[in-house]
């Protein structure tokens, strides 16, 4: 949980930091909830444009030896240094910090060769392989 909050602070200094290279920013509104069963939902906007906003929530465990997971969903945005507005949204749960955003970089396609060869090998296992 405690890496959960981590990212989220750094990615808001980020943002701040992108926002208002020359000025302090000021918070214009922000609201913050928790309930008994570990849930909360928090968001602000800032005097620049910048937005931020989070729910989160617990997941139960099941299976022995499993521990319960927060599970937070959210985005921000707020101006690139060329003025271009940034838009990011996630999704933090069992599975790590999960981005999304157009600015962010993608991987290129699986050639068609690999994707064939790939193929092939799934059609054709190997006699030494196990079922």
């Amino acid at each position: 949980m405690n890496q959960i909050y981590g990212l989220l602070v750094l990615s808001t200094l980020l943002a701040l930091g992108y926002s208002a290279p020359q000025q302090q920013a000021k918070i214009v509104s922000q609201s913050s909830d928790t309930n008994a069963d570990g849930g909360y939902k928090w968001s602000y906007e800032t005097d620049h444009g910048v937005k931020a906003e989070e729910t989160g929530s617990i997941k139960k465990a099941s299976g022995p030896g499993a521990e319960d997971t927060v599970v937070a969903q959210g985005s921000y945005e707020y101006k690139d240094l060329e003025g271009k507005p940034v838009h990011l949204t996630y999704i933090a749960d069992e599975n790590g910090f999960q981005p999304a955003g157009a600015h962010l970089p993608t991987p290129p396609p699986v050639p068609e060769a690999i994707l064939k060869a790939l193929a092939w090998i799934a059609a054709h296992p190997s006699k030494d392989s196990h079922p």
